[in-house]
Parts: structure tokens; C-alpha cells; sequence
């Protein structure tokens, strides 16, 4: 299906980056920056692309044209109804692609968008450059995180509330957010464009069940995955897994990194990305 593509609202025109697309049914909200090898951002479970905001300039920086999209139900883009499952997703991120005429492009899914990344590499693998996977899991069949980090992912509350967030931040997402929880649970960003509870819902439709397991040991970009060793929502174990088990696959343990190491260690990451697609 064709993407038509729409003026935002006022509030929004000012980012000349910014745009509004309908695309395989769904209307999303699309970033676009910078200039060079394309590289293609999904954001985890119930964020908006304004998350990326530090990544991204890193990225730009670097000599990359980055794009970011706000998958259904998240950020500017409307839930969709009925809802769609992982690889509906993945075929929207192709979507965007195809909107923009960029016939391939570098992948990077983190956590939640990690999951949507593989179904991108698997169902699309001629569009995909070279895929990063950072801080997700291989779905039914990885381990499990910290149960008490579990319980806060039920709900997107800490998309709503600052007070929660800091209070919940270190268990939460682990890493630097142990010591300071000021700084994760603060970032500005977090709050901009809060998921509505349906919407974080249909996310959690889309992965309720999933597993890559199946199939990845046929998904065919190099891949890079990225985990931190002190994640309590994906342990490092699932890093390892799919590093394992993908066969064009290499891992990269962020030390001391947790959930969040992309917006801790943004230029470590950044660096370590820098040099996996440039190789």
C-alpha cells in the first residue's frame, strides 16, 4: 500500500524534520535528520521517538541520515484497532522505508523495537543493511527479567508520573539509574508524548507470545547485538542467545550498562555502532 503523506499540526510544523505519514493503515509520526547512510530507529515499548533525541544528534554527528518513527499506540501515533502483531509492526517500519525511498537502510530496535527489529530482518532481509539489536530478547524461550522490574512494565505509569519513574528507576532499568535516578526518571523527554493505556496495551498484544526462536537462526544482516550486564528487564543471558544462535551475529557487552545504556553511554554507544556499520 502507498504512504500519503500529511502536514502535522501547527505545533509541530516548526520541526521541519518532522512529518506525519499514513502508512499500511497506520498513521505514524516519522523523524528525519542528518545526511548519509540511512539508519533506521525503533523505539522499546511505549516511547515516543522523542526519546532518541541524544542518539540521534550522536548518530547525525557521525555522518548518518537518521530516521525514527513512533510505532502505533505510542507517542504521536494513534493505537491502531484491531491491533497488530509483531510482524504488522515490522512490516510498517518497512513501511516507512518505502515512504521515504530509501530502498535499504541500518536497523537499530532497542528493547521492545529490538523484538520489531528482528521481525524486520527476518520478513524484509533485503532491506536491511546491517541490523543492531540492543537491550532485547529473543522473546518466548529467553529468560525472563527480575520479576519486580517486571511488574512496573505492566502498566505505563512511569510514562505519566516523575514521581513514580524516580522512585522505581533503579530497579527498574538498573545501570547508572541505581545511582543517580534523578537523571533517568527527570529526562523531560519521557513525559513529552505519554502513551495512552490502550496504546501501551496494543504493544503488549503485539508481543504477548512472541519469540524470534523459531527463525533466528535463518535471519540473515550481520548483526550487531548490544546488551548491558546490569539490565534487570532483559538479562544478559538473552544477549548472549540470540549472539548465539543468529548466525551472522557478533555481541557487545556495555559494561555496567542497563536497560538504558543508549541514553547513559549515548557516545560509547554511539561509537561502538559507529564502527560496526562502518566496517
Amino acid at each position: 500500500m502507498m504512504a500519503a503523506v500529511e502536514p502535522l499540526q501547527p505545533e509541530a510544523e516548526s520541526q521541519a524534520h518532522l512529518r506525519e505519514m499514513v502508512v499500511r493503515g497506520a498513521r505514524v509520526r516519522v523523524s528525519m535528520q542528518g545526511e548519509g547512510e540511512p539508519l533506521l530507529l525503533i523505539m522499546g515499548i511505549g516511547a515516543s521517538l522523542d526519546m532518541w533525541a541524544p542518539f540521534e544528534r550522536a548518530m547525525v554527528a557521525r555522518g548518518y541520515q537518521v530516521i525514527a518513527f513512533d510505532l502505533p499506540g505510542a507517542g504521536a501515533s494513534k493505537p491502531l484497532f484491531p491491533p497488530r502483531r509483531m510482524r504488522g509492526l515490522a512490516r510498517i517500519a518497512v513501511g516507512v522505508l518505502d515512504a521515504l525511498e530509501i530502498g535499504q537502510a541500518s536497523v537499530l530496535g532497542v528493547s521492545f523495537g529490538g523484538a520489531v527489529a528482528q521481525e524486520v530482518g527476518h520478513v524484509a532481509p533485503e532491506r536491511v543493511r546491517r541490523l543492531i539489536l540492543a537491550a532485547t530478547a529473543p522473546g518466548l524461550g529467553g529468560l525472563p527479567g527480575d520479576p519486580r522490574a517486571l511488574m512496573h512494565m505492566l502498566t505505563p505509569l512511569r510514562y505519566w508520573s516523575p514521581n513514580y519513574a524516580r522512585r522505581i528507576a533503579g530497579t527498574l532499568y538498573g545501570g547508572r539509574a541505581r545511582e543517580a535516578p534523578d537523571d533517568q526518571a527527570n529526562v523531560a523527554l519521557r513525559f513529552m508524548r505519554p502513551p495512552s493505556l490502550y496504546g501501551y496495551l496494543t504493544q503488549m498484544y503485539a508481543i504477548s507470545g512472541w519469540t524470534s526462536l523459531l527463525w533466528l537462526h535463518r535471519l540473515k544482516p550481520q548483526t550487531l547485538v548490544l546488551a548491558g550486564n546490569d539490565d534487570p528487564i532483559i538479562p544478559l543471558f538473552n544477549g548472549k542467545m540470540i549472539a548465539a544462535v543468529a548466525p551472522n551475529a557478533t555481541l557487545e557487552v556495555i559494561d555496567g550498562g542497563g536497560h538504558l545504556f543508549l541514553l547513559d553511554q549515548t557516545d560509547e554507544v554511539a561509537d561502538i555502532v559507529d564502527t560496526f556499520l562502518a566496517d
